[in-house]
């Protein structure tokens, strides 16, 4: 989930431009055992062990890469969709992916190359795993080229079979939910909103946000998914959503209560932040490729206007 806003990186000088490369990664992790995204000193990360496989590969080129994400996700939470760009000396990109004494024929991009040489470091029955590498295209950036962030959440209530291999990212839940009021008061509350009620305060960091959809739906298995997406989302926002919709299911909540809520923006005690393991970010969108740099630009200038903004 998105948070607090970073600094962007200065766009090269004219001169240098041509020699520098964007590669887009796609990567996967479960996220049980990391401390979230961010690397953090002393605490395992998965911007902390991806960058150190980089560190490792680019060790003799004198590069240290590191990585721009598309969301930092929090403690807990998992990924299969996750992207994030990474720029490198062309020269130093050539020099990690250079053909090897009995691979030379190996047909793959740099790319490709650079991804099957992470993996190796990284171990490929790792918790993390770089699903995909490619040349970036002109004008796209991981974080600030998106449109939209794609999230789903699973829960087993009473009615779902419990499968021990999916606790891992799965919420065991001990009462019978009422999937159709969940999915009811979840319709209630897309649209442009201050999610003040269903975010922690960060300082200088917006609340708003338009969340453009939100429902649930019961699987063959009986596990309970819900489905989010939204432009970005502010921290915790996710499984506050959630946690509103499941006192909905549990009748603790009437199915109008967290649009009611919503409008308060304040923060409350009438449900309960769900916790991270049923979190999985699986998709996040980008435009065409010849509206990235617009799209970059344009949320580049809204963030800076987060600060102190005041929507009517």
């Amino acid at each position: 989930m998105t948070g607090d806003d970073e600094q962007a990186p200065a766009a090269p000088e004219a001169e240098d431009a041509a020699s520098v490369v964007r590669i887009r990664l796609g990567i996967a992790y479960d996220g049980t055992d990391f401390n979230g995204w961010s690397r953090q000193p002393s605490l395992r990360t998965v911007q902390g062990v991806i960058e150190a496989a980089l560190a490792t590969l680019f060790r003799r080129t004198g590069v240290v890469p590191k990585l721009t994400v598309a969301g930092r996700t929090d403690a807990g939470v998992h990924a299969r969709g996750q992207v994030a760009h990474l720029d490198l000396p062309a020269a130093a990109l050539e020099s990690v992916t250079r053909a090897r004494r009995g691979h030379a024929g190996e047909a793959s991009t740099p790319a490709g190359v650079l991804a099957r040489r992470l993996t190796g470091i990284i171990g490929a029955d790792a918790d993390v795993v770089i699903t995909g590498a490619d040349l970036a295209p002109a004008g796209f950036d991981a974080r600030f080229s998106a449109i939209w962030r794609r999230y789903d959440y699973a829960v087993a209530d009473t009615g779902a079979a419990r499968d021990p291999l999916a606790r891992r990212s799965t919420v065991a839940y001990p009462r019978a939910l009422d999937v159709e009021a969940m999915d009811a008061a979840a319709g209630s509350l897309l649209g442009l909103h201050d999610f003040a009620t269903f975010c922690k305060p960060r300082e200088e960091a917006t609340t708003i946000r338009t969340l453009q959809h939100y429902g649930w739906r019961r699987r063959a298995d009986g596990v309970l998914v819900a489905s989010l997406q939204a432009d970005a989302f502010c921290h915790s926002m996710v499984r506050a959503l959630v946690g509103a919709c499941v006192a909905v299911g549990e009748g603790r909540l009437e199915a109008s209560d967290p649009l009611a809520l919503l409008r308060a923006t304040e923060r409350t005690s009438a449900f309960k932040v769900m916790p991270a393991k049923g979190l999985v970010l699986t998709e996040v969108g980008y435009p065409a490729d010849d509206e990235l740099e617009a799209r970059a630009t344009q949320t580049r200038a809204r963030r800076r206007l987060d600060v102190g903004e005041v929507v009517g």
